[in-house]
């Protein structure tokens, strides 16, 4: 399988000011899907516009054709299973069944705290998401749901016609642990993975490679225990968060490099961030264009 090659907006431009026309642009790049991040606010951009991740996708599925469009991640942090599936239907429908669904446990950052609770515990964040994905799997598969959980509840919530995309809609499961790694071999069409965020700061780029193989390789060990065909997972990269930052985007040799080198883990799909400047994603616009049009045919 050839590697595809994806990218992340971030939903920080108003629609009318720039925001449409990345959308637009990403299709005609040819971009294999074109993902947002789903967040209330996001670390250094939290007193700047922020707009909301499903109307944004909504608007985006109205200007393009062939682009799939996602999250990259929801999570628990402020959705609730029952309303979340009823927009993600809706969106489905609406984009003709390009959509897929990047979903983690979420974080300690602004969105755990943004309702008023007090941050949870990553072993609740945890319990939580055990939760959280079976229900929406049901909830997006089936007419009718009625479920009683620790966390989570539905009562006779009706999702009618349900998904274009059948059964459901695909889950892509950000995961690193033997708990969300279960979850992602149970009920995800694909693994995503930022790398090791503890080599972030001081981690070498041949250290992360070595860290994403072992988190690779856990995964392999548990798809064999659930009974799980490894090869019909795909895996998927979200770059920007490895030891190498923004350098893979300095130049297309660059980037080949860096992308060949977890194309041969197993990785199926890379994802690049659109570049902002002066922010951590700030990258030359000219050369993400010219990686977007000639990289995929160098990494097939």
């Amino acid at each position: 399988m050839s590697l595809r090659l994806s990218t992340v907006i971030l939903p920080y431009r108003r629609w009318h000011e720039g925001g449409r026309s990345a959308w637009t642009r990403a299709e005609q790049l040819g971009f294999h899907t074109a993902y947002t991040y789903d967040h209330l606010s996001w670390r250094t951009f939290r007193d700047g516009p922020w707009f909301g991740a499903v109307p944004t996708l909504t608007a985006a599925a109205g200007v393009t054709d062939r682009l799939r469009l996602g999250t990259l991640v929801t999570s628990p942090n402020f959705r609730h299973p029952v309303t979340l599936a009823k927009e993600l239907i809706s969106l489905d429908d609406i984009s003709g069944g390009r959509v897929t669904l990047g979903i983690g446990a979420g974080g300690s950052g602004f969105d755990a705290t943004a309702l008023g609770q007090e941050p949870w515990t990553p072993r609740e964040r945890a319990d939580r998401f055990a939760e959280f994905v079976p229900l929406l799997d049901r909830l997006l598969s089936e007419d009718s749901v009625s479920y009683e959980g620790d966390f989570y509840s539905a009562h006779e919530a009706r999702n009618i016609p349900g998904c274009v995309q059948r059964p459901r809609l695909p889950f892509a499961v950000a995961a690193t642990g033997p708990r969300g790694m279960r979850l992602t071999a149970r009920f995800g069409q694909a693994w995503v993975t930022t790398g090791d965020p503890k080599l972030y700061e001081n981690g070498t780029p041949e250290q992360s490679v070595q860290a994403i193989r072992g988190q690779s390789e856990r995964l392999d060990d548990i798809c064999a225990e659930v009974g799980r065909d490894m090869t019909a997972l795909d895996r998927v990269l979200l770059t920007g968060f490895t030891p190498d930052r923004v350098a893979p985007l300095q130049s297309l040799n660059a980037f080949v490099d860096f992308a060949g080198r977890h194309a041969e883990l197993g990785f199926t799909e890379i994802v690049i961030h659109w570049p902002i400047p002066d922010s951590p994603f700030a990258a030359d616009q000219k050369v993400f264009e010219q990686i977007a049009m000639e990289a995929p045919a160098q990494l097939r």
